[in-house]
């Protein structure tokens, strides 16, 4: 899997999160309602801004080409 791929992947998986899709919910056996977030916001978000770094190392552009001489 490439950088691009797991940031998407990352992205995906913060934007499910954060909009509540990403909630388990269920009900234990005394009737009382039990929620599961299947991720940690913050360490998704950390990790996520991993990737960008990663990313942004591997793909910075090189300085213009200069020519020295006659």
């Amino acid at each position: 899997m490439t950088i691009q791929e797991s940031l998407a992947e990352a992205k995906a998986a913060y934007h499910e999160l954060m909009t509540g899709r990403a909630v388990a919910e269920f009900r234990d056996q005394n009737g009382e309602t039990v929620r599961y977030q299947a991720a940690n916001a913050f360490r998704l978000a950390a990790y996520i801004q991993d990737l960008e770094n990663q990313l942004a190392t591997t793909c910075r552009p090189s300085a213009p080409m200069q020519f020295w001489g006659r």
